[in-house]
């Protein structure tokens, strides 16, 4: 995919999506959002991607949106239109998104990186509410976020105050996977989207299915759904060969079949 503000690398099973905007610290502008939506999708479809990575090129993650452009248009359109069908592309895809986030993840940038599978952070990284100090509200799915790792009072307390959250706050939260070295952050994701890609692409699908509906199910719904989801893992080749590897006592080899 050719694009001038993000690079892709789309030919391995763990494809690398980096937003490469750095003199605006990957802040979105029109053009990222559209391409950024376009190679989410792009990564969709190809059956061979089992993990697509997010990461920003440059010295941060993400500054949110970039005030340059402006407020004179319809900002909750923008909003509708163009970022929300990119958190929910990450949130309804069945494969597996891992934010590698250093330097600031800002504004819209942190709800970016908290809506992936998982995010990883450098120990410089953080998280900057900032939208308090330009009289708004946070955007992109940020309250819900925050209000289900932080709870009401201290994500109420974080947004109103402007604050950020260090990289360390994040990982007590569990708004965040791991915290590891700066020069040490790219080996260590790659490592871990290999290690998933390894993994049942079949079963890692299901998992996300249930994990993303936990928070409306009673323990009932949910021995149903897993039920309901368990069924077609059992008939899968998948299956049926890792059972077999495990009884040869060997390495199974996962094919989504």
């Amino acid at each position: 995919m050719q694009s001038e503000v993000l690079n892709c690398d789309l030919q391995s099973r763990v494809a690398t999506i980096e937003l490469n905007r750095p003199d605006s610290l990957n802040s979105f502008n029109q053009q990222l959002r559209k391409d950024l939506l376009a190679a989410i999708q792009l990564a969709e479809a190809y059956e061979n991607i089992r993990v697509i990575r997010i990461k920003g090129a440059g010295r941060g993650f993400c500054a949110g949106a970039d005030l340059g452009e402006g407020l004179e248009r319809s900002i909750e359109n923008e909003l509708i239109e163009e970022y929300k069908p990119i958190m929910m592309a990450i949130h309804d895809s069945p494969k597996i998104f891992v934010a590698q986030v250093h330097g600031s993840a800002a504004g819209i940038g942190a709800a970016l990186a908290f809506v992936c599978d998982m995010t990883i952070m450098a120990e410089d990284a953080y998280a900057y509410l900032a939208f308090a100090a330009i009289g708004l509200v946070p955007d992109g799915g940020l309250h819900w976020h925050l209000y289900h790792a932080l709870g009401p009072r201290k994500a109420f307390e974080l947004i109103v105050e402007g604050g950020r959250l260090t990289a360390q706050q994040c990982l007590d939260y569990g708004l965040c996977n791991a915290v590891v070295p700066q020069e040490k952050l790219d080996k260590f994701v790659i490592a871990k989207a290999e290690k998933i890609a390894d993994g049942a692409p079949l079963s890692q699908r299901a998992v996300k299915e249930i994990m993303r509906q936990m928070n409306g199910l009673t323990l009932s719904e949910t021995i149903n759904l897993e039920a309901e989801l368990q069924q077609p893992l059992t008939e899968s080749e998948d299956c049926r060969n890792a059972i077999q590897a495990f009884f040869n006592k060997q390495k199974p080899v996962f094919e989504g079949k």
